[in-house]
């Protein structure tokens, strides 16, 4: 038979008809977030990975980085996360391995740095806790300028030792085997 509904009917048995199912509605989560990577040019292998994120705030928000840290960011004057910064930050605070690839100057030491402080979380008095290993003095001098900035007011220690034998005067002549 026919059914006779008036066209404001049809609409409302129409959108009753289309509800979003969990399946479509992670579809366009998904074709979102591949838009919002091709758009920022970033290429991401692997299974499982996390969402990119667009501002440094969600950092606070989604996976609880210092506030000082956050404060010192902002000081620093980052405002909008690099796309590097975007998908590398996520990964590692998610205790993911990474390997990133992207053009000098574009925010790969502050993309490890943040993980890298969140993961410690706070200074303890246990010596060193964390290990950046560096292929040239510069780029050690420029992590280690970007690390005392981006630690500033938290408590951690900062050092770069680039002779062993001035890392036995700083430290001390145990510092070898205690460390």
């Amino acid at each position: 038979g026919i059914k006779w509904m008036s066209s404001l009917e049809a609409k409302f048995e129409d959108a009753k008809d289309k509800k979003p199912t969990a399946e479509k509605l992670e579809r366009l989560r998904r074709e979102k977030i591949n838009r919002f990577r091709n758009q920022h040019r970033i290429n991401i292998q692997g299974t499982d990975l996390p969402d990119p994120i667009a501002t440094f705030d969600q950092l606070q928000k989604e996976y609880k980085v210092h506030p000082k840290v956050m404060e010192n960011i902002q000081a620093a004057g980052f405002h909008v996360p690099t796309p590097i910064q975007m998908q590398a930050i996520p990964v590692m605070l998610h205790g993911r391995e990474l390997l990133a690839s992207a053009p000098t100057g574009s925010g790969k030491t502050l993309a490890f740095c943040i993980p890298l402080l969140t993961h410690l979380k706070q200074p303890r008095n246990k010596g060193f806790r964390a290990l950046i290993i560096s292929p040239t003095r510069e780029l050690a001098s420029q992590t280690h300028r970007e690390l005392v900035k981006l630690a500033e007011g938290t408590g951690f220690r900062i050092h770069m030792i680039h002779k062993a034998a001035e890392a036995a005067k700083k430290f001390g002549p145990k510092s070898s085997k205690k460390f």
